[in-house]
């Protein structure tokens, strides 16, 4: 019978990190710059591993170092390892200070959406501090720095908990103080109105821009591809509320600015979209006490939102 001791008996880690550094640089002099080590050392290492299994794990050749076929079999599985490993370093630091709870989510998703309601969770967990980082870079969970993450996107995401929370549909939207100079009865009034243009990186070939919108019914005489351009939704979103022009604007983001009065919907003509809004982690930042509650939050908020704009919608759905 196999003893704890011999299952668990492994290379030493310095050794092991070397060996992956090493890997991914195919070059010992880049892997001791990332260890803050001399070539020398990770050299000696790697030998020191390579007596340890009984094998090379290097080929030296005239165009450089070459994996073997023995590497090349274990290091996925050494990263996976050391992915892990950071994770639950994270994991502990996060049962340390279980007050913390960290997540990214969208510049706009964040400023029109999540921002607004943020003051609802802090009064019923007022233990838990929420630090949140907004960006369009897609977060590496494996650092250990992220507990979650809220995306706009397809909803695969591989290796991590995924939870839908609503669906987008794109509306035209206007400042009614604009329409009230210029009147936007039907469609083809757009000829005489300045389009604004929501070009932010999200990659959806659904949602569509002004030249699809205006093809898609049949509107001839406007010209889809003039009017100035903004890289945020919620930028678009602003540009519209000061009566700047017509945006077509994601309804989730701009339902605020339809609740307060600042934004009118001209006339009904919503498009769905393929992408949604989903709450992302790793499997075990869900064990975390402040990702369960903030999770279920999230949803019942999310529910909810959606709930009222299907009742707004006279339970035609948006």
């Amino acid at each position: 019978m196999e003893r704890p001791n011999e299952r668990r008996r492994l290379p030493p880690l310095n050794a092991l990190r070397a060996f992956e550094a090493a890997a991914r640089h195919l070059n010992f002099s880049r892997a001791a710059d990332e260890l803050s080590v001399t070539p020398g050392a990770v050299s000696q290492q790697i030998q020191n591993l390579e007596d340890y299994v009984g094998a090379a794990l290097f080929k030296r050749t005239p165009k450089g170092l070459l994996l073997t076929d023995a590497a090349q079999t274990a290091l996925p599985a050494l990263r996976e390892a050391f992915d892990r490993l950071a994770e639950a370093a994270s994991l502990l630091t996060a049962a340390v200070d279980g007050r913390r709870l960290t997540l990214t989510a969208a510049p706009s998703f964040a400023a029109k959406w999540l921002v607004p309601r943020l003051g609802k969770f802090e009064q019923a967990h007022p233990q838990v501090d929420v630090w949140l980082s907004a960006g369009m870079e897609v977060v590496d969970f494996a650092t250990g720095e992220v507990d979650m993450a809220i995306r706009y996107g397809s909803g695969r995401y591989p290796g991590l908990e995924v939870i839908r929370l609503m669906h987008e549909t794109v509306v035209p939207v206007a400042s009614p103080e604009l329409l009230e100079q210029n009147a936007l009865e039907r469609p083809e009034d757009l000829a005489h109105h300045i389009l604004l243009h929501d070009g932010s990186p999200d990659a959806d070939d659904s949602c569509p821009d002004w030249a699809m919108w205006l093809a898609a019914r049949g509107v001839k005489g406007v010209d889809g591809a003039r009017g100035p351009r903004f890289n945020q939704s919620s930028l678009v979103i602003e540009a519209a509320a000061n009566g700047r022009g017509i945006a077509l604007a994601k309804r989730t983001l701009a339902q605020a600015d339809l609740d307060s009065g600042r934004l009118v919907i001209p006339f009904e003509a919503s498009t769905a979209v393929d992408f949604a809004y989903y709450v992302v982690h790793p499997k075990a930042k869900g064990r975390l006490p402040q990702v369960k509650a903030f999770v279920n939050w999230l949803s019942a908020e999310a529910e909810a939102h959606e709930a009222a704009l299907l009742t707004m919608d006279n339970g035609s759905g948006i």
